[in-house]
């Protein structure tokens, strides 16, 4: 009976061998595009039924609830630091640092020669703005009335166009990044920040008092199928060898 937890460990310790050689004699890459078009699949149908509900106050009650939680009272929690912070996460997703670190980030990209990633990125970045411009005229949602707005606002509420920014640009950039990086661990850190980033703009929306929690969500869905469409194009472009020479690699599998 001794060596049964040992054989046992040894056992699933082959099991995951096997599974993985398994994984990568089929191609890790083969299921990557599967994969982005379900989730692509999954954020449409989130944006969809939040656009037919949300505008309409379907979940006014709740959405209330969550934002007076944030500022109990009239006073948001944690005091004039944490406020502090939070404006200073939020503009990770304003339209001029987006611009700012777009027009960096194509520098950069124009002095390496790689033109047409470099297009790519504008077009997605440029691309992503006009549509939320017109998402969020379409919709027209007022903004929250039951708490304070800690910093000015102007424009219609849904989608929060911070979150869907902050989804365009850090989601894409760092899927850019991730299919360059060629470790799997590196992979996983660009995507981690990414996701931070894109999370953390879209909640200080909601704790700073200028959207509801619909409009956050919209918004990173909206962003989201913006930056897997973007994945998309680059994938195919790179299997089709037109981004020959840009330092994008054909596959994105993992390694």
């Amino acid at each position: 009976m001794s060596g049964g937890p040992s054989r046992m460990i040894s056992r699933v310790r082959w099991l995951f061998s096997r599974a993985e050689h398994g994984w990568h004699r089929a191609g890790a890459a083969r299921f990557v595009p599967l994969g982005a078009a379900l989730m692509f699949a999954l954020v449409v149908w989130v944006f969809v039924e939040l656009a037919d509900d949300a505008p309409e106050g379907d979940y006014l009650v709740l959405e209330n609830r969550v934002l007076q939680a944030l500022q109990p009272g009239g006073e948001p929690i944690g005091g004039p630091v944490v406020v502090s912070a939070m404006r200073d996460i939020t503009a990770l997703g304003g339209a001029v640092v987006i611009i700012v670190l777009t027009i960096l980030i194509l520098g950069y990209l124009w002095l390496c020669r790689r033109y047409r990633v470099a297009l790519l990125i504008a077009v997605a970045t440029a691309g992503g703005q006009g549509v939320n411009a017109i998402l969020k005229q379409a919709f027209a949602r007022e903004r929250p009335a039951a708490t304070l707005h800690l910093v000015e606002v102007r424009s219609p509420s849904f989608p929060s166009g911070h979150s869907m920014a902050a989804s365009i640009f850090y989601l894409t950039n760092g899927a850019l990044l991730a299919r360059m990086a060629r470790r799997r661990r590196e992979k996983a850190y660009l995507a981690g920040c990414a996701l931070l980033l894109t999370g953390a703009v879209g909640f200080s929306r909601v704790y700073l008092g200028v959207h509801y929690p619909t409009d956050v969500l919209a918004g990173w869905c909206a962003g989201a199928a913006w930056a897997i469409v973007c994945w998309f194009v680059v994938d195919r472009l790179a299997r089709r060898g037109a981004l020959r020479g840009e330092n994008v690699p054909a596959q994105p599998g993992l390694r």
